[in-house]
């Protein structure tokens, strides 16, 4: 019984000394001293709060910047890029996952305080930070105003999933990697054929999703009609 806790101490002890698992435990170790509350707000915001908040932050920027832009076809374009892109890393994530097989950290590690338990078993890379990641960076591409708010969003993500116990640092950069791959390297040719449709649909009664259209100017902005005056000479010449 002895030998078997000296085992667990020195488990825990070598396990510490490494970067990604002293992180983990840092972190993860906020929720043993929050209060019930925070427990729970974390948990909701990291299980799909988040993920919802980033797809707010992408329907915001096509209505108030990406119809407004010069180039609003292509804007848009981008716009629906990031949603796409989201999607293709989280299909991309099952193959990684699969092939890293890397456990849950509450599998491998003791004394975690586990919030949630992950939908898979295995950790490498977050699906949620892939997701949220690719959005961020999809919108910084269109907007650095809501590209960066998504980015904030993906960090607090990131964040919220090692509270929770789910996953290690490493997995959340393997999933911000991950998004950010897929968009970037994807982007030309997807944002290209997403233009042309765009480009079709904003003549048609569809018009208004693709662009803004322009507010007719107040008739009290019209100059008023402007008064001939008469000289004298042309008096004359009317006599």
């Amino acid at each position: 019984m002895r030998d078997k806790g000296y085992a667990t101490m020195a488990k825990v002890a070598s396990s510490s000394v490494h970067p990604d698992i002293s992180m983990l435990r840092g972190i993860n170790g906020l929720a043993r001293h929050a209060p019930h509350g925070v427990d729970r707000v974390v948990e909701a915001a990291g299980g799909y709060g988040l993920v919802v908040l980033t797809g707010l932050l992408a329907l915001a920027c096509w209505w108030r910047v990406a119809r407004r832009s010069a180039d609003a076809p292509a804007a848009v374009a981008g716009v629906l890029w990031a949603p796409l892109a989201a999607g293709l890393a989280l299909l991309l994530d099952i193959p990684v996952r699969a092939l890293v097989q890397r456990p849950r950290p509450y599998v491998e590690h003791d004394g975690l305080e586990v919030l949630v338990h992950g939908g898979s078993r295995y950790s490498f890379v977050s699906g949620q930070a892939a997701v949220t990641a690719a959005v961020a960076v999809a919108l910084f591409m269109v907007s650095r105003r809501y590209g960066i708010a998504a980015l904030l969003v993906a960090l607090a993500e990131g964040f919220c999933q090692v509270y929770v116990g789910a996953d290690y640092p490493t997995d959340v950069i393997g999933g911000y990697a991950l998004g950010t791959a897929t968009v970037l390297l994807l982007a030309p040719p997807a944002v290209a054929l997403l233009t042309a449709p765009a480009r079709a649909l904003a003549p048609t009664r569809l018009g208004p999703l693709i662009r803004a259209p322009r507010p007719a100017a107040p008739q009290g902005d019209l100059d008023p009609p402007r008064r001939m005056r008469h000289s004298a000479t042309d008096k004359d010449l009317a006599a």
